[in-house]
């Protein structure tokens, strides 16, 4: 799905990653780590994609609201799960939306 965002200003998370063989554990993860971040302040919306490359873009009211879900003890727990084992490479990119546009 393609995340329903208000008018910029607002801010995008871009995870991109490469995965490690199997599952262990992930999906389920990920599922819930993608609940708890609708639950928290700021939150605006989230679109996820895997093939080889995983791509997953989270939006943000501000960096503040960023700054918060990095910190959130069981996100932290999920990102020390994923340099262990989940992932082979992972970059975070995070960058100001001050335009879209849709068709």
């Amino acid at each position: 799905m393609i995340a329903k965002t208000p008018q910029p200003p607002y801010y995008a998370v871009i995870f991109s990653s490469l995965r490690t063989e199997g599952d262990n554990g992930y999906s389920e993860m990920s599922d819930k780590m993608v609940e708890l971040a609708k639950q928290q302040e700021g939150f605006l919306g989230v679109e996820t994609a895997r093939a080889e490359l995983g791509l997953t873009v989270s939006y943000w009211k501000d960096l503040e609201s960023i700054k918060k879900w990095k910190e959130h003890s069981e996100h932290k727990i999920a990102q020390a799960k994923g340099r262990k084992g989940w992932y082979t490479n992972y970059k975070t990119r995070i960058a100001k939306v001050e335009r879209d546009y849709e068709f």
